[in-house]
């Protein structure tokens, strides 16, 4: 049943632990980048409207929603140095949460629901940037980064880019077989061309059933009415 106490413990979790679980998380990023000089670095805190900005942080209305981390390109700009900046929002909060429950352990923090509740968002958060797999907007986890970077030899958003390369050189591939020279993009801009085209009434090559009355010629190069013209002139 959810109580009162409940409904405390989950405001205290919305607007105190998830917040600092998601610095401690970032601040490994932060730590990083530091490390490796990368410039223009910038740790955002939360969304919507700027309470305050320091030289590298920037803290919003609403802080407890979410973090990330902005930097440039890396100085160090290897395969190592970039699983380095990947493993690190791991390493720092797995850290903090083995320096925590020692803590616990040995008695010097009392343990109770906020550190219990604390270490559960530590956790989970490790846990899912573990997990070596690509996100709905295709970004991949730490995880996933760090495993393609150790089996592939390669960054994931290069391993991305080449993916994407293929399907295109696949899809071309496809219409040439099918015995066209373009792709699906341009036969449907053609499509529409042809189709303007004819709701305009383009003449440039029209039809005598496009043709009206003040547009069809006779072989001495006039119009039908002036060619009506002619012949009144000589009857009379």
């Amino acid at each position: 049943m959810f109580g009162l106490f409940d409904l405390l413990r989950l405001l205290m979790s919305v607007l105190i632990i998830l917040p600092l679980s998601s610095v401690l998380r970032e601040s490994g990023y932060y730590l990083a980048a530091t490390i490796l000089g990368a410039k223009e670095k910038k740790l955002i805190i939360g969304s919507g409207p700027v309470l305050f900005r320091l030289p590298t942080i920037e803290v919003r209305k609403y802080f407890f929603m979410y973090s990330w981390m902005e930097y440039e390109e890396l100085n160090p700009s290897n395969r190592f140095w970039h699983g380095v900046i990947y493993a690190a929002p791991i390493i720092n909060p797995l850290i903090a949460g083995l320096l925590i429950n020692s803590l616990l352990a040995e008695g010097v923090l009392s343990s109770g629901v906020f550190w219990d509740t604390f270490l559960f968002y530590i956790f989970y958060y490790i846990l899912f940037d573990l997990l070596p797999v690509y996100l709905p907007d295709g970004q991949p986890t730490n995880g996933r980064a760090i495993f393609d970077l150790i089996w592939h030899g390669e960054r994931s958003d290069y391993m991305k880019k080449s993916e994407e390369n293929t399907d295109i050189e696949e899809k071309t591939h496809e219409n040439h077989e099918e015995g066209q020279g373009y792709t699906q993009a341009q036969e449907e801009t053609m499509e529409n061309r042809d189709r303007d085209q004819r709701e305009r009434g383009d003449h440039t090559n029209p039809d005598d059933s496009d043709e009206t009355e003040g547009n069809r010629y006779s072989e001495q190069g006039r119009t039908k009415p002036q060619e009506k013209t002619v012949e009144n002139q000589k009857r009379d």
